[in-house]
């Protein structure tokens, strides 16, 4: 007979677990450590691997035990492998017990402006009217969790089987870490080696590399910990050859290991080495066939209950297994009792990870789940999905719950799954899901949709995919073209946002033809105009470099007969007036179209920031419209709209980035250098998040590199430049200010006078072939002709002259004031005197002060007036300019 064993199975994470323990209790304790100040520890991130059944949960099971017994609060979320396309699942687990515990009130003060952005994903508010954008999702979650860690500390957050976690958790999880030093937050995060693939394996790579020390590997027990762990359990009689082929038939897996000695226990076997040949037949139905006959042993009841708790996956209870299985309610809970005795399910502690259901059931191991799951034969397995379909469907969980288990029913042309993932798609969307939207939607077009219905699901996945993939998009929406039946708005929608995806894969003139084919079949209407519109707005964003003139004068054309009667002619508007400021034609005539587009001084209905029929695009055009017209009020009251409006909607990606450097272009023009460096620097950090070669991070880095010039600091700009690729080649887009233009004054202003000749040369052919003729916009002329005027002098002058027409046709004050400044450079004596005075008379009058400061400067120069120079040195320090600051406080020492 076997001695009697302890009535629990030891825990064999206490095993051979020493050093992980030592880990984590250090980085506990360090948690819970006080500043001098009174502040909480610094915030660390440990990563545990090992393979299946090498203890990671139970391990993470004492890690909480100890935690908790330390005063720390503890929440723990698992991935599971079949709920792992379900958008935040893991995270929300995660929060649950901060979520729980939170009025609605409370949770609204504690997220903030996040609330609108972040809320939907964690299920405590309700889905604004447009789709936030998933970055600014991740970002407010990242806020959130940072926020209650806050309240909650020391707070130990701890995520097992992250292998098995859903996309957007892990994109939480890689922002997080890079922010959580200075939180007091001990995160654990728990997984298999290799398990995970592509974006997935990324970003648990990435969470690894930033961990306080490096990963720690499960190992598998040795023989020592085997026999220790057998004794524990059976008895310490348990003799050596025994303990041995315990070790040898586990390969010391610790959960094995447990499932073998429990087994033993229970089948009564003596310890001994004439038992140790029974240990591989016990050992069997631990694992795969084994375990699956032990499970058909306790009857063809149970059986169904353990497929039905497989096929949920999460949110396992009595009543939802019998609703899914046919059970009856007293049935099913005498399966669950079986099955929770012969271990194959535990019994959810309510207490753990704040759930408030006492009748919660899951998996012991995530071992057994996949094996019964994988047993269900897989016609059974299909049809059991869709009558879990149906189960989730009555407990009104919605259509995104409905679609996890639709995705495993076969296509079936079946017109009612393709409206539910439809529905799914929109729920995903509307929470910032949308790689779970795309699936649902493709899922919905594999089933297929009837013809009517067809062409509008393939719309709705270009609009899905339009952030994340343009070329899937253009795949899908030239189907979605093809094909009869998208008709009216929605066509033409269709191919505005064909043109954009084709626009954004570097296909522009592909995109202009698909406009130009689609409006070419319309009558004249407001249809029609819009389209046109499009095609003027993606060759004005897109200038090519030669055939500028007829497209002018089609624009011109067109937009005289605009009334502004609605957004297709205020559109058109727009483009009008961004077209003659780039080309330096009548400032009046540009802000007359500008305000023409405009709707009692603001924007019409439907034109606004947030608005997806036009894009941002339109409306930045017109803030720079304004911002070169020297009309900074009404460019200002625009990119500050975008800004707010772009912040309340939680667009924290491209739009967020564009906004915050057109703010700083406005400081910029306004001579606000310090405000302008941090917007753009902003912009450059947001930009930087999308990714390098877009037209946003050209304009955050040439906005950057030309406001640190402005502020005299040559040298930072220059190391900008290098750090962002801000260099040959250009990209096509039209980028403000004038990129050529603003390398060609960084390399005069670091030395390298003959490279910047060359760049400004550069810049002098571009804009000619392209008509661009504002001075303002893209002064090449005005440094060229400075910078050759000591080589050069005749045609020094001529470039100046040259100039100084160009901005009187122009007209703005800035434009005469800049370019009488460089024709009184290349002056002497009373000549450049009275350039310099009539300079800073217009320059005084211009909204310029950082141009205004210089004018000063230079006219103090000119003069030895002591006056000019101390109006010159204020204008400089409350514009931020230290070039001209410490210039100017030298010329007044020696004055």
């Amino acid at each position: 007979m076997t001695e009697e064993p302890p009535d629990a199975v030891p825990s064999a994470s206490l095993w051979e677990r020493e050093e992980e323990l030592r880990a984590v209790s250090a980085a506990v304790d360090a948690l819970r450590a006080e500043s001098p100040a009174g502040a909480p520890g610094p915030g660390s991130v440990l990563v545990l691997t090992g393979e299946a059944g090498f203890g990671k949960t139970a391990l993470l099971t004492e890690i909480r035990a100890r935690a908790e017994k330390l005063g720390c609060t503890v929440w723990y979320a698992r991935g599971g492998a079949t709920v792992s396309s379900v958008p935040f699942n893991v995270l929300r687990q995660l929060l649950q017990p901060a979520l729980v515990s939170l009025m609605p009130d409370e949770a609204r003060d504690y997220l903030g402006e996040w609330y609108e952005v972040s809320g939907p994903a964690l299920g405590i508010a309700d889905p604004g009217a447009r789709p936030p954008d998933p970055q600014a999702v991740r970002d407010g979650l990242v806020t959130a969790v940072r926020r209650l860690a806050r309240r909650e500390w020391p707070l130990v957050l701890l995520l097992d089987d992250a292998h098995w976690a859903d996309q957007e958790t892990l994109s939480w999880l890689d922002a997080f870490v890079e922010r959580v030093d200075d939180l007091p937050v001990l995160l654990v995060v728990a997984r298999r080696p290799d398990e995970a693939e592509g974006a997935a394996a990324h970003r648990l790579d990435a969470v690894a590399a930033r961990a306080s020390r490096p990963v720690m590997p499960l190992r598998p027990l040795t023989p020592e910990a085997t026999a220790g762990l057998t004794r524990a359990t059976l008895g310490a009689h348990a003799d050596a050859p025994f303990c041995r082929e315990v070790w040898a038939v586990t390969d010391g897996n610790p959960y094995d290991t447990v499932e073998l000695l429990a087994k033993v226990r229970d089948s009564r076997l003596e310890p001994v080495e004439a038992s140790a040949t029974e240990l591989r037949a016990l050992n069997k139905s631990a694992r795969g066939r084994g375990l699956l006959a032990r499970l058909e042993q306790l009857g063809v009841n149970a059986t169904r209950f353990a497929w039905a708790a497989a096929i949920l996956g999460s949110g396992i209870t009595v009543d939802l297994v019998s609703r899914l299985s046919g059970l009856d309610r007293q049935d099913a809970a005498r399966c669950a009792g079986l099955l929770v005795k012969a271990r194959f399910l535990t019994r959810v502690d309510p207490g753990a990870g704040g759930r408030a259901e006492g009748d919660e059931l899951e998996f012991l191991h995530s071992l057994v789940a996949t094996d019964i799951y994988e047993s269900i034969p897989p016609a059974l397995r299909t049809a059991m999905h869709g009558i879990a379909a149906e189960v989730v469907a009555g407990q009104g969980m919605g259509a995104a719950a409905i679609s996890r288990h639709l995705m495993y029913v076969h296509p079936d042309d079946d017109a009612e799954l393709v409206e539910q993932m439809r529905e799914a798609a929109r729920e995903h969307l509307s929470v910032g899901a949308p790689d779970p939207a795309r699936r649902c939607l493709e899922r919905a077009l594999a089933e297929p949709p009837r013809p009517e219905v067809h062409p509008y699901v393939l719309y709705e996945l270009g609009c899905a995919t339009l952030l994340t993939s343009p070329a899937a998009t253009v795949e899908y929406l030239r189907e979605a073209l093809a094909l009869p039946g998208l008709e009216g708005d929605v066509r033409v929608d269709a191919v505005h946002r064909l043109s954009q995806a084709l626009l954004h894969n570097d296909q522009l003139e592909e995109a202009v033809r698909t406009v130009d084919a689609e409006a070419a079949l319309l009558p004249d209407g407001p249809a029609k105009t819009r389209l046109r519109a499009v095609h003027y707005m993606w060759e004005g964003i897109h200038a090519p470099e030669d055939g500028t003139p007829s497209r002018s004068t089609g624009l011109a054309d067109l937009a005289a007969a605009c009334t502004g009667r609605d957004n297709a002619e205020r559109a058109l508007l727009i483009l009008r007036g961004f077209d003659a400021m780039t080309h330096g034609e009548n400032a009046e005539q540009v802000v007359e179209y500008s305000d023409r587009a405009l709707v009692n001084g603001r924007l019409a209905p439907g034109l606004g920031w947030t608005d997806s029929e036009w894009g941002m695009e339109l409306l930045m055009m017109l803030g720079s419209s304004y911002a070169y017209a020297d009309h900074l009020d009404r460019a200002e009251a625009l990119f500050s709209e975008a800004l707010h409006a772009y912040t309340s909607a939680g667009w924290s990606g491209g739009h967020l980035a564009l906004a915050h450097a057109f703010v700083g272009l406005a400081h910029r023009r306004r001579g606000r250098l310090r405000e302008a460096e941090q917007a753009q620097r902003e912009a450059l950090r947001l930009a930087e998040r999308v990714g390098r070669g877009l037209p946003l991070h050209w304009s955050a880095s040439c906005g950057l590199v030309d406001t640190l010039l402005a502020r005299g600091h040559a040298e930072e700009a220059a190391e900008v430049a290098e750090r962002y690729g801000f260099a040959p080649p250009y990209p096509s887009t039209i980028v403000l200010p004038d990129t050529r233009s603003v390398r060609g004054r960084l390399l005069l202003a670091t030395g390298r006078t003959q490279e910047g000749i060359n760049e400004l040369e550069d810049a002098e052919k571009a804009a000619t072939a392209r008509g661009h003729h504002n001075t303002v916009l893209a002064p090449w002329a005005l440094d060229l002709a400075r910078a050759v005027a000591g080589s050069d002098p005749r045609r020094a002058a001529e470039l100046a002259t040259t100039a100084r027409r160009q901005a009187e046709r122009f007209g703005t004050d800035t434009a005469i004031g800049e370019a009488l400044r460089c024709a009184a450079a290349l002056e002497t004596g009373r000549r450049a005197v009275a350039l310099y005075e009539r300079a800073v008379t217009y320059l005084e009058s211009s909204p310029s002060a950082y141009e205004h400061a210089l004018a000063r400067l230079e006219y103090g120069l000119a003069t030895s007036s002591r006056r000019e120079l101390e109006s010159a040195l204020t204008l400089a320090r409350a514009c931020g300019a230290d070039g001209i600051t410490t210039r100017a406080q030298a010329a007044l020492r020696h004055t």
